[in-house]
Order: structure tokens, then C-alpha cells, then sequence
């Protein structure tokens, strides 16, 4: 999986602005039935954002990576408790990286 650059992940940056955090990360972390629900809605969605808690124990950049590499994404950014995923779909390609 190559990384995005610079200007990618400005331009998904920008497109991810209006979105709200679809998913929320508690105290149960990251579970196997969590990380297909994700992965189904990046196929729609290409770019999402998943809100991690404050009753999370994990770390936020550990979760991140986590999910990354179970769903084969990119992490585009973490701001705050918000994390924000980019994987390019197969069926429903919205996004035009330039």
C-alpha cells in the first residue's frame, strides 16, 4: 500500500471537513465485528471518520494503526479524538486523488 502524499492527504483532509464521525470507539476497543462494519462502509464511502472516547483505554494512534492495517486504509489524519480513514473503493470510487 503506497502512502498518500502530501497533497492527497490536503485534498482528503479538506473533503473530510463537513463529515461526522460515523463510528465511536469506547471501552471495548477495536473488535473484529467493529473493523467489517468499517470496512463496508469504506467501500461506499471511501473517507470516514471514527471518534475515539474518553472511556477508550487504548491509545488513539495505536487504535488508528490498528485499524489501518485490519482494513488496508489510510490514515489521513488524527485530530483531537477524531480519526480520519481513506481507502479507495473498488465499486463506489467518489474521490479523484490528484
Amino acid at each position: 500500500m503506497e502512502k498518500l502524499t502530501s497533497s492527497e492527504v490536503k485534498q482528503l483532509k479538506k473533503s473530510a471537513h463537513h463529515l461526522k464521525p460515523i463510528f465511536q470507539i469506547g471501552k471495548n476497543g477495536v473488535t473484529d465485528n467493529f473493523i467489517n462494519q468499517i470496512s463496508d462502509v469504506l467501500e461506499k464511502r471511501e473517507l470516514i471518520k471514527v471518534s475515539v472516547l474518553q472511556n477508550c483505554l487504548e491509545d488513539k494512534d495505536v487504535i488508528a494503526d490498528d485499524i489501518s492495517r485490519q482494513t488496508s486504509s489510510h490514515i489521513v489524519t488524527i485530530i483531537g479524538n477524531t480519526i480520519i480513514l481513506y481507502k479507495e473503493s473498488v465499486n463506489h470510487k467518489q474521490i479523484e486523488l490528484s
